[in-house]
C-alpha cells in the first residue's frame, strides 16, 4: 500500500510534502536536502524495505524539505533555520505533542537545533552518521575532490557518489541509486546545499540537548571517522555512541536489520507500561481510566465513515501516546474511546490530563472559521476563543498547552476538532481473558469508571473520591461535584472534576487548593 501524500504550510508559507507509514509513537526522520523525494525514492526496494521496517514498531513519518522532491520550490536556501521551520510544520500539522527526531547525516544539525529548542516535544534524538559543524567532515580530501566534478560531469558525480561515497554493497543498487538522484535532484542545488553544510555549526548547542540521544555510526566510513562520531556523542550530556560494522554511510546501503534492531531498542526504553497486552496481577489495585469522544455518532453521520475514521485514528494516535508516556496499560479501545489501568493514581490523573491538553494541542490547528465544505450543517455556531490563555504549568501539564480546548465538533478542511471526557475510578478489578484470549477487567471498579465518565462534558475530567484521597498532596486541584448516583448502583458516589488547564487570575469557586490535602471543595 501506498503512503498518503499530504501537505504541511510553514510559517512563511511554504508547502512541504509527507506521508506517514504505520502507527504507533512518532518518529520523523529529516530528510538531507537535496537528496530527497518522497514519492519516488519509495521505488528504490533498499530504501522502500528501510521505511517498512522502521514503520513496524511505530509512526514513521517522512518529508521532503522545501526545494526538494515534491514540496515547493521557493526558499529554498538549505539553511538551518529553513530545515527547522520544515520539521515544525509537519509536526505541527500532524498534531504531535511528542515524537522521537531522527537527524541522519547533513540534517543532524537541525535536529539537534530543533531538539534545543522544543525539548519538551523531542521524546528521542537518533543522530546517524552526522556532525555538529559541516567543516569537520565537509572539507575532508574526498569531499572537494567528489563536488568538483557536480559541475564538470554530473553523470559522473552520481556514479561516483553512489559507488565510493555512499558504498553501496552491490553495484547495481549503485547504479540504480545514482539514477534516483539525478532524477530528485540538479547540480545547482547540489552545490548549494554544499555551500549551506559549509556553514552549518551546533557545536555550542551539544551540551544543551536534554533528550535522550544516540549517535549511530559506521566503523568504516573513510571520510566520516569514527573520531567525530566520539566527539559529538562525548559533546551531548548522557549520550549513547554505537558504533557498527559497515562502510555505507546510508543506513540502507548495508545490513538494514542490524540498525533497525539497535533503533528499536533505543525507541522502544519506556514503552512497555503501554503494552495491550499488560494486564494487573488477580486482585491487584489498580486506576481505570476511561476516554470517550463527545458527539462521536453525530460527527459520523455528519462526515460519513471514511472521514470520521480518520479522526477516530487521530484521537488513537494521540490517546496511546499519552498512555506510553505516562506508564498506562491499554485494555482495549471501543471505536471512540478507550480503557486503561495505571498501578498509580498519580499517573492515572497526569495522563488524564496530558490526554486534554494533547487535544487542545490538535484543535489549535483547526482553522477557527473553517470555509464552508460539501456537506457541512449550516449555522453552526464558529469555535470560541480559549477562556483563559496562558503557559503555566502544574503536574502532568503539557508545556504545549495553550488554551481551553473548543467543545463543539466542526467540519473544516484541515481537521475535525475532538472534544473528549474522561473518567477515573480506582479499585480492584477481576481480570480476565476475553474469548478472543486479550485481557480484559471487569467488576464493580470498572463499572463505576465507565459511568463517571459518561457524566462528564467534552473536555472534562471527572474523577472518584477515591482516586481524589489517593493523589493526595501532589498538586492536582479538584472541584467538587457532590454525591451523585451512578446507574445500577444503589450507593452514590461523590465526584470530582480535575482541573487540567492554566488557572485564570481568579481561583475558580469549587476548586481546592494544591495545598489542601483534605479541603471538602
Amino acid at each position: 500500500m501506498e503512503p498518503r501524500i499530504q501537505y504541511a504550510q510553514t510559517s512563511d508559507g511554504v508547502s512541504i510534502a509527507f506521508w506517514t507509514l504505520g502507527e504507533g509513537m512518532p518518529f520523523v526522520q529529516m530528510p538531507s536536502p537535496p537528496w530527497s523525494h518522497v514519492q519516488l525514492e519509495l521505488e528504490m526496494p533498499a530504501i522502500r524495505s528501510w521505511y517498512e521496517r522502521l514503520a513496524e514498531k511505530r509512526q514513521f513519518v517522512r518529508f521532503d524539505s522545501r526545494g526538494t522532491g515534491l514540496s515547493e520550490q521557493k526558499g529554498a536556501d538549505f539553511s538551518l533555520d529553513t530545515l527547522v521551520l520544515d520539521l515544525e510544520a509537519v509536526v505541527d500539522r500532524l498534531g504531535l505533542a511528542r515524537f522521537a527526531l531522527g537527524g541522519f547525516t547533513d540534517s543532524g544539525p537541525a535536529a539537534i537545533s530543533y531538539a534545543v529548542r522544543h525539548p519538551e516535544r523531542v521524546s528521542h534524538l537518533l543522530l546517524w552518521c552526522t556532525y555538529a559543524c559541516g567543516s569537520d567532515y565537509l572539507q575532508a580530501p574526498e569531499i572537494p575532490a567528489l563536488y568538483a566534478l557536480v559541475d564538470k560531469d554530473w553523470h559522473l558525480f552520481t556514479e561516483t557518489m553512489a559507488r565510493v561515497g555512499l558504498r553501496w554493497s552491490t553495484a547495481e543498487e549503485a547504479g540504480r541509486f545514482a539514477k534516483l538522484a539525478r532524477e530528485i535532484t540538479t547540480p545547482e542545488a547540489v552545490q548549494k546545499a554544499w555551500r549551506a553544510n559549509l556553514k552549518l555549526d551546533v557545536t555550542t548547542l551539544l551540551p544543551q540537548v536534554r533528550s535522550p540521544t544516540m549517535v549511530l555510526h559506521r566503523r568504516d566510513i573513510r571520510w566520516m571517522t569514527t573520531d567525530m562520531a566520539r566527539g559529538l556523542a562525548s559533546r551531548i550530556p548522557d549520550a549513547r555512541l554505537v558504533l557498527l560494522e559497515g562502510t555505507s554511510v546510508v543506513p540502507f546501503g548495508g545490513d538494514i536489520e542490524v540498525v533497525a534492531r539497535v533503533i528499536d531498542e533505543f525507541l522502544g526504553e519506556g514503552e512497555e507500561a503501554a503494552t495491550v497486552t499488560q494486564q494487573p496481577e488477580p486482585g491487584a489495585f489498580r486506576t481505570i481510566l476511561f476516554t470517550d469522544i463527545e458527539g462521536s455518532t453525530a460527527m459520523t453521520q455528519r462526515l460519513g465513515d471514511a472521514r470520521a475514521r480518520e479522526v477516530l485514528r487521530e484521537h488513537e494516535r494521540i490517546t496511546r501516546d499519552c498512555l506510553r508516556t505516562h506508564g498506562g496499560a491499554e485494555v482495549k479501545t471501543m471505536g471512540d474511546g478507550f480503557m486503561a489501568s495505571f498501578g498509580s493514581a498519580t499517573k492515572a490523573l497526569e495522563c488524564a490530563i496530558a490526554i486534554q491538553q494533547a487535544f487542545e494541542e490538535w484543535n489549535a490547528h483547526i482553522p477557527a472559521h473553517p470555509e464552508p465544505a460539501e456537506g457541512r450543517v449550516e449555522g453552526r455556531a464558529e469555535p470560541q476563543p480559549p477562556a483563559h490563555p496562558s503557559t503555566a504549568s502544574r503536574p502532568g501539564e503539557s508545556p504545549l498547552a495553550t488554551g481551553r480546548a473548543d467543545r463543539g465538533v466542526s467540519a473544516s478542511s484541515a481537521g475535525e476538532t475532538i472534544a473528549v471526557r474522561i473518567g477515573l475510578n480506582a479499585g480492584e478489578p477481576i481480570a480476565e481473558d476475553d474469548p478472543d484470549g486479550r485481557g480484559d477487567l471487569f467488576g464493580t471498579a470498572v463499572i463505576r469508571a465507565a459511568r463517571i465518565a459518561a457524566m462528564a462534558q467534552g473536555g472534562e475530567i471527572l474523577a472518584a473520591n477515591v482516586v481524589r484521597e489517593l493523589a493526595e498532596g501532589k498538586g492536582f486541584l479538584f472541584g467538587d461535584r457532590g454525591e451523585v448516583a451512578l446507574r445500577g448502583f444503589d450507593d452514590p458516589v461523590r465526584v470530582f472534576e480535575v482541573r487540567w488547564q492554566p488557572p485564570s487570575t481568579e481561583l475558580r469557586t469549587g476548586f481546592d487548593s494544591p495545598a489542601d490535602a483534605s479541603g471538602s471543595g
